[in-house]
């Protein structure tokens, strides 16, 4: 794995264990959401 690709893993990773730790259920379902949608969009795009 590329240092550039583990960076941003660590960043994502990093986000998502300070939303976690928050115990805001409003950031919480916010973030998991927003992930859920991202990914359906991209593999979308990516079967054409």
């Amino acid at each position: 794995m590329k240092l550039t690709s583990f960076l941003y893993r660590m960043a994502r990773l990093s986000r998502d264990a300070e939303v976690i730790a928050s115990g805001n259920p409003k950031k919480i379902g916010r973030r998991s959401r927003n992930k859920i949608l991202g990914r359906t969009v991209v593999r979308r795009l990516f079967r054409w």
